[in-house]
């Protein structure tokens, strides 16, 4: 009972984070909740049991991704709009209509999804099934090789463009 309770209590922790990492208009403080979220990403993966990929979360995610992005928005010179511009309320409120939308879409989609499911079983996983053998073998020798070069590649484009546009302004 009380580990449902702390599962439900990262659950909340980590929507309520998210939806700050989008509503923000200072990136840095979104940055800092994304780390949050991420945290508590982690703490439901070791609860349900998945140590390595908390583990992974934390390093690459909290870690490594974030601090690129922070090295990114430091590059770009981000910072908040100023108390003097005036937003446009029309583009403010089509924007909030079709984020609303958007989250409706996503919850019908939840609900239908998770109605499918209700009834069903759940089957014991396969000897070696999310060791950390078996996710070295799909990543690097297996179905995955090709997506996870692919990714750091764009991954490194991603990072020379930005000094490229940082450097052009300087």
């Amino acid at each position: 009972m009380l580990e449902a309770v702390i599962f439900y209590v990262f659950a909340l922790a980590a929507v309520v984070l998210g939806i700050i990492v989008v509503t923000r208009r200072n990136p840095i403080a979104s940055a800092i909740a994304l780390v949050g979220t991420f945290f508590f990403l982690a703490g439901m993966y070791a609860m349900l049991d998945a140590h390595f990929v908390a583990v992974i979360q934390l390093l690459v995610y909290a870690g490594a991704i974030m601090v690129l992005f922070i090295f990114v928005m430091m590059l770009l010179n981000l910072r908040e709009m100023g108390e003097g511009m005036v937003a446009d309320i029309a583009g403010a409120t089509t924007r909030g209509i079709l984020g609303l939308s958007a989250v409706g879409l996503v919850g019908i989609g939840i609900y239908v999804g998770l109605q499918g499911v209700a009834g069903r079983k759940l089957g014991v996983a396969a000897e070696g099934t999310g060791t950390i053998e078996a996710v070295g073998r799909a990543l690097f020798g297996g179905s995955y090789l090709l997506p996870f070069e692919i990714a750091s590649a764009l991954l490194t484009v991603a990072m020379i463009g930005a000094v490229v546009i940082a450097k052009r302004e300087i």
